[in-house]
């Protein structure tokens, strides 16, 4: 049997553009791909944040360590590393703590660490002068999905205020970007990439880059929670929007990955 390396070779041979891209990427093992698309985010002059963003807001841990361990694997290099010579500051550190793969994924959730967390929360930010950036990395980080879900309920008790309104009034930059991405994904990770889709779809020109990877990487996950989160927030249907957005082959290939119309 033709190795999924050889497969790869050929498909290259055969086909070009954006539908080549699709195709290799469908048969790239999830951890490999996602290593590239990392390198891809960094490689040239100027760092895709978006996509970096993205990816290390929506993989769970354990996704972490093996795309790290795909990463090192293709390009004899540590994911961190890379992510240190391409970034800088808040926004480095916090990467680094999600590329490390850390986050606590257990189900169970605490109140007494909820009220805790979100005590520091608002000590670290709202309620002194300057933010202690450290604080929100460590527990936005590391903090299991669930866990951060009632802490941000015990946060608006303390403060009055939503997370994001914290957020966006004390820090700034790709730094804010990516808390903000937590917040989102902790909320609801299908909203969070349907937006990203619905930005890479609308407007001149589509961001095959953002396309591509969501679909593809999203395919055996969420992608019909991600389906009807497009279809609530924009009135019409990803599949509808793939359709008048694309085409070819590129396009009968993607609307099979999206399954069916909304």
């Amino acid at each position: 049997m033709a190795s999924i390396w050889e497969l790869k070779d050929d498909l290259k041979g055969d086909l070009s553009g954006h539908f080549e891209h699709l195709m290799v990427a469908l048969v790239t093992p999830p951890a490999v791909f996602d290593a590239k698309q990392l390198k891809k985010s960094m490689k040239g002059a100027g760092t895709n944040e978006d996509a970096l963003i993205e990816i290390l807001t929506t993989r769970t841990s354990r996704q972490m360590k093996d795309i790290s361990q795909a990463y090192y694997t293709v390009y004899k290099k540590s994911l961190g590393d890379d992510i240190s010579s391409e970034t800088s500051g808040d926004f480095r550190k916090a990467l680094l703590t999600l590329a490390d793969g850390r986050r606590d994924e257990s189900l169970k959730v605490d109140e007494h660490l909820a009220k805790q967390d979100a005590q520091i929360l608002y000590k670290a930010g709202e309620n002194r002068w300057g933010t202690d950036e450290d604080k929100f990395t460590e527990i936005l980080c590391l903090r299991s999905f669930p866990q951060l879900k009632l802490t941000f309920d015990e946060y608006r008790n303390i403060s009055q205020k939503d997370i994001v309104d914290s957020i966006k009034g004390e820090l700034s930059g790709h730094f804010e970007d990516l808390l903000l991405a937590i917040v989102n994904c902790v909320r609801n990770t299908p909203a969070f990439l349907a937006e990203r889709l619905h930005r890479a779809l609308k407007g001149i020109g589509t961001d095959e880059f953002t396309l591509n990877r969501i679909m593809v990487s999203r395919s055996e996950i969420d992608l019909l929670d991600i389906r009807t989160e497009f279809k609530k927030h924009y009135g019409y249907s990803l599949y509808s929007a793939i359709k008048s957005d694309t085409s070819g082959d590129y396009e009968i290939t993607l609307l099979k990955i999206c399954g069916g119309d909304d």
